[in-house]
C-alpha cells in the first residue's frame, strides 16, 4: 500500500517478480552459465526440516545464507539462471526470487524542532511532564501517558523489537534505552549483531519510532510512553530504504528467539499494495512471513503493524493501480481478501490506524472494519488548516538522527509509522504490568481497555480543501463500538496499568 509519507523511490524500469511454484521431481544438474548473484527463499514443506531443501539447494549451484529450520525457510543466494526450475524436488514446497521484491519505506519527511527548544533546561525528575520539549507532545496525554507513568513506566526485562532501519544508539535520549545484547541487522536475510550494523544509515525512521516507545525521562528532549523499558534494533531496512522479505523473516525469528514481547513494523513487506496468496508470483513470500509471524507468536511475541496511509478501505479491496512500487505499476482488478497488506492483515497481527489532535482519523490513514484493531495518535498535520497549509507541530514529535551530518535531535513526522509504536509502547506497559499474558491475550487486552471512538455520520472529508482536490480524502466509517476507522477505540496507557 502506499503510503502518503513513503518516498515513491520507482526503479527505472520494470522489475521481473520471482514465481512461486509446488515442486516435484528428480535431482536436476547444476546451471553452468551464471547470471547475477541473486536471492530465494526456498521453503520446505509445513512442518518438515530444511536438510533435504538444503541438499537440493546445493544441487542446484546455490549457497545457504540463512537457515531458519524452525519454520522450514532458507535464504539462499545463487547465479544459477535456473535455479527455480533446477531446485525443484523432493524437499521444497516452494521457492520465489526475492529480487525486485523491496518495498520502500514509509519515511516521511523530518521537521526538526529549533536548537533553543532542545537545549531547553534540564530537569531531574521523573515525571514525563517536566521533560523539556513535552509541551510540544500532544499524543501523550491524548493517551493518559502521565497518569499510567504514576503507576507503571514499564520494566527493563520487557523488550521491544523495533523493525526498521536501525536506532541511533549514541541518541542521548535513547542511548540508555537500548538493549544492544538483543540487536542486530537482518539486511540480506543473516543476523549481524555488529552495533555499526543496526545503527541508521540512511533513514531516521526507527530513531523516530524507537523515542516514541521509550525515549528516557531524563531531562532531556522528549518522554518516550514506556521509558522503563528496552528497545532492540531490528534492522530491516536496507540503504535504499527498502525492506526485502528476507529482511522480515528474519527479523520476527530474531525477536522470537531472543525473548522480545512486543515488535513494532511501521513499514509492508513486498512493493505491491497488497500481498496475494492466490497469485504464484507472491504466494511464497506470503508463507514464509506468515510462518515466522505464526512461530513468533507461539514464543509470546505480540506484532504491532501500521494499517498504512492511503486512506484506503481494506475491508473492501477491489483495485490495485499503483504497485508495483519498484517498478511500473500494473492494473490488479477485482480483487479479494485473499490479497492483504503484510504484516498488518496477517492473523495475530494488532494493526493501527491513525488520528489527529482532535481525535479523529488521520486524512491519510487507511481503514476497514475487522482489519483495524485499534487507533493511536499518528499526526495530522492538514486537518485543522482544511488542507490549505502545513501545521506541522500537529505531526508526532520524537527522536530523530540527522543522515547527512550524523547528528542526534528531535522532530516531527506524521503516518501510520507513528500510530503504530504508540500503540507498541502501550502494549509494553501492558505486559510490564501484566508479566504472565500470552500474545493473543495481550493483543485482546490492547482492545479490551481502548477508549471506544464512535463513527462518524455519513462521508468524511476532512481536507475538502487539499489540492488533490475535494474529494480526494472521502472515506466512509462502518461499525459500532468496533468500526473501520477505529476498531475497538483508542489505545489508552493508564487503562493498562491501573
Amino acid at each position: 500500500m502506499k503510503n502518503l509519507s513513503r518516498k515513491t523511490l520507482a526503479a527505472a524500469s520494470a522489475v521481473t517478480l520471482g514465481v512461486g511454484l509446488a515442486v516435484t521431481g528428480g535431482l536436476a544438474p547444476a546451471a553452468s552459465a551464471a547470471g547475477p548473484d541473486t536471492t530465494f527463499l526456498v521453503l520446505a514443506p509445513q512442518g518438515a526440516r530444511t536438510d533435504k531443501a538444503a541438499a537440493r539447494v546445493a544441487a542446484a549451484d546455490g549457497t545457504v545464507v540463512a537457515s531458519y529450520d524452525q519454520i522450514g525457510v532458507l535464504v539462499v543466494r545463487s547465479t544459477n539462471p535456473d535455479f527455480v526450475t533446477d531446485v525443484a524436488g523432493a524437499g521444497v514446497d516452494s521457492v520465489a526470487s526475492t529480487a525486485g521484491l523491496g518495498s520502500a519505506l514509509d519515511e516521511g519527511e523530518t521537521v526538526e524542532v529549533s536548537a533553543a527548544e532542545a537545549a531547553k533546561a534540564a530537569n531531574t525528575t521523573a515525571d514525563p511532564t517536566k521533560e523539556p520539549l513535552y509541551g510540544q507532545q500532544w499524543d501523550l496525554p491524548m493517551i493518559d501517558v502521565p497518569q499510567a507513568h504514576a503507576v507503571n513506566a514499564g520494566r527493563a526485562d520487557v523488550v521491544v523489537g523495533v523493525l526498521d532501519s536501525g536506532i541511533s544508539s549514541s541518541h542521548p535520549d535513547l542511548a540508555g534505552q537500548i538493549a544492544k545484547d538483543k540487536s542486530a541487522s537482518c539486511l540480506g536475510g543473516v543476523a549481524d549483531t555488529t552495533e555499526s550494523a543496526w545503527n541508521p544509515t540512511n533513514s531516521d525512521h526507527g530513531t523516530h519510532v524507537a523515542g516514541t516507545i521509550a525515549a528516557a525521562v531524563n531531562g532531556v528532549g522528549v518522554a518516550g510512553i514506556a521509558p522503563g523499558v528496552k528497545v532492540a534494533a531490528v534492522k530491516v531496512v536496507n540503504n535504499d530504504g527498502y525492506i526485502f522479505p528476507e529482511a522480515a523473516v528474519c527479523g520476527f525469528l530474531w525477536a522470537a528467539e531472543h525473548g522480545m514481547r512486543v515488535t513494532n513494523n511501521s513499514y509492508y513487506i513486498d512493493p505491491w499494495q497488497l500481498n496475494c496468496r492466490n497469485d504464484a508470483r507472491q504466494r511464497p513470500v506470503w508463507q514464509a512471513v506468515q510462518r515466522a509471524l505464526r512461530y513468533s507468536q507461539s514464543k509470546g511475541v505480540l506484532h504491532v503493524a501500521s494499517a498504512g496511509n492511503s486512506n484506503y478501505d481494506l475491508a473492501h479491496k477491489v483495485t490495485d493501480t499503483g504497485s508495483p512500487n519498484n517498478g511500473t505499476p500494473e492494473q490488479r482488478a477485482n480483487l479479494t481478501n485473499a490479497c492483504l497488506v503484510l504484516p498488518g492483515e496477517a492473523p495475530g497481527v494488532v494493526t493501527v490506524s491513525a488520528v489527529g489532535p482532535t481525535g479523529e482519523k488521520s486524512y491519510y490513514s487507511s481503514y476497514g472494519q475487522g482489519v483495524v484493531e485499534v487507533t493511536a495518535p499518528g499526526g495530522d498535520t492538514r486537518f485543522r488548516t482544511q488542507g490549505v497549509s502545513s501545521t506541522l507541530t500537529d505531526g508526532i514529535l520524537s527522536t530523530t538522527f540527522n543522515t547527512a551530518t550524523r547528528t542526534n535531535g528531535w522532530g516531527f513526522k506524521q503516518g501510520t509509522s507513528m500510530s503504530s509504536p504508540h500503540a507498541a509502547g502501550v502494549a509494553a506497559l501492558a505486559v510490564s504490568a501484566h508479566p504472565g499474558m500470552t500474545s493473543s491475550q495481550l493483543s485482546a487486552f490492547l482492545g479490551n481497555t481502548a477508549e471506544a471512538i464512535s463513527c462518524p455520520g455519513g462521508v468524511y472529508n476532512p481536507v475538502p480543501l487539499i489540492a488533490a482536490g475535494p474529494n480526494a480524502y472521502d472515506a466512509t466509517c462502518s461499525g459500532g463500538a468496533r468500526n473501520g476507522f477505529y476498531g475497538a477505540g483508542m489505545v489508552n496507557a493508564y487503562n493498562v496499568v491501573k
